[in-house]
């Protein structure tokens, strides 16, 4: 492959101070990193408090933006031999300075132009973690068109669902991709798919040539760059329509989750895929935008000895663990030294988590909160503040999130979480449909579809809209009686929903899957129910306890409530 060269270090000259900067503090303020034992001779370092970030903050977003410029461009002519990417390939590195990143992406926007592509069109990226990947997308926007992360183990039809919608006709890809975007157009159920009349035209990035440099095209913070579609548990997938301005969104967010990144020496990584908005906008963008070098290794299949691998191989300082990452290695009981900061969103973890995270890493993981829509809206931060069990975080500076009323009014009530128009990551649209946009927005407020209250500075959260139980009068949040039952020995994971009952509208209905060894016997079922009745409430433990081999899961990792809901209905366990 080209555009890579050998080694086996990450590179560590000083790391420039995020923008926007944090606002000066006193040194009676300052102190080392809080994570025992995890910096050895680090210098002092000035914390500031969560209070200061809020009053000193101000999106930095000039008049031209590009990200092609943001996260290539301007290392490449300031450091051209700072390193961006650090792959891993078998047992060795191969890193990726921004001058060769540069190089590959100004090659393939040349090819992209020559396909046809120009300003405003939409292109696919069907690749896994790898520097050509990153290459494909900083090429896209080079040119002024639009990148479509897509997903490498999407099957045939959620391909062409995509394609068809935003009408992408060109797709960057590997070798291995080649096969299956042929299979698009290879069956009865996807020539089905209506406004996919031909299949697309094939780049594999690894057959680009040098080439001369690409002028970078002027783009301001509003015109379209991203189309991100939604996981979706119920529908076709929508595509959020995303700005230049995302990753300046992203940032504050990505800082604070990783303990005020960027220090000297970090590296980051995540394993999930760069095809979703927290593997692309939570660590590969703002990696690159920042200077910290980015680790490329996506594994076919998590297990926590290949992670402990990457982690180790790689001098990996910063992770992005999704909850179901986290479970994992938690079931296998791993330990990881040597991290400075672990950061986790998607689901909320609970204090049981929590806690073992101090065990398993020596320090404490900053949970965090945003959708595909709107993201990294609210994060914990260990360095500035304990986390509160049970609560998600606190909002993101330069992100207004409330709990508000049907009226759109903030309440200190359980209410709709919300985000105030105006926050940098907030979408333009989803793409070709305005109803679903216009409902996505009460008066000023875009609605998350999530069900939250406010606690003091402190964000909780009860569940999705729809997921909520009522039961006997009670509303019950899911992701609390699922906490519980994860402190259970005998429990790998679970999936909790409300299913229809008579007398009490609702029964809170469980679905386990068990450890190793453990039997799915009445007596297991009771020692969960009574479980939950001493832990948590009485009038929460789930009243059906269903044993179950797996979990309907979305390809990024989320369980599919309505399956659940659907199993328990048709008798599906």
């Amino acid at each position: 492959m080209r555009g890579h060269r050998q080694g086996v270090a990450p590179q560590s000259a000083p790391v420039p101070r995020a923008r926007p900067r944090w606002p000066e503090v006193s040194r009676d303020q300052s102190k080392k990193c809080r994570q025992p034992g995890c910096c050895p001779g680090d210098p002092v370092i000035s914390t500031p408090t969560y209070r200061r970030l809020l009053d000193g903050h101000g999106w930095d977003i000039p008049a031209r933006l590009n990200m092609a410029e943001e996260v290539c461009d301007r290392w490449a002519a300031a450091e051209p031999e700072r390193v961006a990417l650090i792959e891993v390939a078998g047992e060795g590195l191969r890193q990726t300075t921004y001058a060769q990143l540069r190089e590959m992406a100004d090659g393939l926007a040349h090819r992209l132009v020559a396909q046809g592509v120009g300003p405003g069109d939409r292109v696919a990226v069907f690749r896994s973690q790898s520097p050509w990947t990153a290459a494909a997308h900083i090429a896209i926007w080079k040119i002024g068109a639009i990148s479509i992360p897509l997903f490498t183990l999407f099957g045939p039809e959620a391909l062409a669902v995509r394609l068809a919608d935003s009408g992408a006709e060109v797709v960057v890809t590997d070798p291995a991709g080649v096969a299956r975007l042929q299979a698009c157009t290879s069956s009865d159920a996807v020539r089905s798919v209506e406004g996919l009349q031909k299949p697309p035209r094939i780049v594999i990035a690894e057959d680009t040539e040098p080439g001369p440099a690409f002028e970078t095209r002027r783009t301001g913070p509003e015109d379209p760059a991203v189309l991100i579609y939604t996981s979706g548990t119920t529908g076709n997938p929508k595509g959020a329509l995303h700005a230049h301005r995302v990753l300046r969104g992203h940032l504050p967010g990505v800082e604070i989750s990783h303990d005020l990144m960027p220090l000297e020496g970090d590296v980051l990584w995540t394993p999930a895929d760069w095809a979703w908005i927290g593997g692309l906008f939570d660590v590969l963008m703002p990696g690159l935008w920042h200077g910290v070098p980015v680790v490329a290794a996506r594994m076919a299949k998590f297990t926590p000895e290949e992670c402990v691998r990457i982690v180790t191989q790689a001098s990996v300082r910063n992770v992005f663990f999704p909850p179901t990452a986290l479970r994992a290695l938690k079931a296998a009981d791993v330990r990881l030294t040597g991290l400075r900061s672990v950061a986790s969103g998607g689901e909320p973890l609970g204090a049981e988590m929590l806690d073992w995270g101090r065990r398993a890493f020596g320090l404490t993981i900053n949970e965090f909160y945003g959708q595909t829509e709107c993201n990294m809206i609210v994060s914990a931060c260990g360095a500035m503040f304990d986390p509160v069990p049970g609560a998600m975080g606190r909002p993101v500076p330069g992100h207004e999130v409330e709990v508000i009323d049907h009226d759109g009014r903030p309440t200190l009530q359980e209410g709709d979480i919300a985000v105030r128009r105006g926050s940098a990551s907030m979408m333009l649209e989803y793409w070709n449909n305005p109803e679903a946009t216009a409902a996505k927005y009460r008066g000023d407020w875009m609605l998350t579809g999530d069900r939250g209250q406010r606690d003091g500075a402190v964000l909780r959260f009860k569940g999705r809209d729809d997921d909520v139980i009522t039961s006997s009068g009670y509303r019950i949040g899911p992701g609390e009686v699922e906490d519980c039952l994860l402190t259970h020995p005998a429990v790998a994971s679970v999936g909790v929903v409300g299913t229809p009952d008579a007398a009490r509208t609702e029964l809170v209905t469980a679905f386990v899957v068990l450890k190793p060894g453990e039997d799915g016997s009445d007596a297991t079922r009771k020692a969960l129910q009574d479980h939950v009745k001493t832990r948590l409430a009485a009038h929460e433990y789930p009243r059906r306890v269903h044993f179950v081999e797996s979990l309907p899961m979305t390809i990024s990792g989320k369980i599919i409530r309505r399956e659940l809901r659907r199993w328990a209905t048709e008798g599906m366990t």
